[in-house]
């Protein structure tokens, strides 16, 4: 992966967007929030991929940086968006209000203390509100992520949190190429791979403030997670299990 900037902010939110004129201002504000309250020099960059609603410019008016991604395809918009990041610590979040951009002290005290190189969110010990996911996508993640822990000898329980986080170092070490929502996977599968500390910490799933039909596809997204993990092997290494 390319890096476009040098490392000299504590922290950059970055978000992947795609037509997410309703919501994007107001995490773009929580984020933003969260890292005045907390005394932080940081950012919030937000990683456009081909918004036809005006979400781009919502979010720069909001105060974000925005990043142009013509690659459509959510790994291609995240992989953009950390390459653009200037914080030594980079929390990856959807920007459709799902997640509480506003508590990830967690997030970034384990990152930027060292003892994780590598931070996933768990919606199932944090708790999903009514009707913020489908009994589909529930059994659905448990099951890949049942499929990854044993494919990467890992012990990460939700796959695919839209809430994560990762440091500058262990990003420039990671060889990241998914261009599609099995990003998430990746970049789970290529932590445990190099040996990384993969940490983790309940976060709570919120219903999106308003009505939307999800942009992911249960069929599609879920073979495509499936064939990443059939297809890249066991870990050659011993991963270090997460606390």
């Amino acid at each position: 992966m390319q890096f476009y900037t040098e490392e000299n902010l504590d922290i950059s939110i970055v978000m992947p967007c795609l037509n997410e004129v309703n919501t994007v201002a107001i995490c773009v504000e929580e984020a933003l929030k969260y890292i005045e309250k907390n005394g932080l020099k940081g950012e919030v960059v937000v990683a456009d991929n081909g918004s036809t609603d005006g979400s781009g410019n919502i979010a720069k008016q909001s105060g974000a940086e925005v990043v142009h991604v013509s690659e459509i395809g959510y790994g291609n918009a995240i992989r953009k968006g950390i390459a653009y990041a200037c914080g030594r610590v980079i929390i990856i979040g959807d920007c459709d209000t799902t997640y509480d951009f506003s508590k990830l002290e967690d997030f970034y005290e384990s990152l930027s203390s060292g003892k994780y190189d590598v931070m996933i969110g768990d919606r199932f010990a944090g708790g999903i509100d009514k009707g913020a996911m489908p009994l589909s996508h529930k059994y659905g993640v448990r099951f890949l992520s049942m499929c990854g822990r044993r494919r990467f000898n890992t012990d990460v329980r939700d796959f695919h949190c839209g809430l994560r986080g990762i440091t500058r170092i262990a990003a420039k070490k990671l060889e990241f190429s998914c261009e599609g929502m099995e990003f998430a996977t990746e970049i789970i599968a290529c932590a445990a791979k190099n040996e990384l500390a993969i940490g983790q910490t309940p976060v709570k799933l919120r219903k999106c403030v308003y009505e939307r039909k999800s942009k992911l596809k249960t069929i599609r997204d879920g073979m495509r997670h499936l064939l990443y993990i059939i297809h890249n092997g066991d870990c050659e290494k011993q991963t270090k299990k997460s606390k």
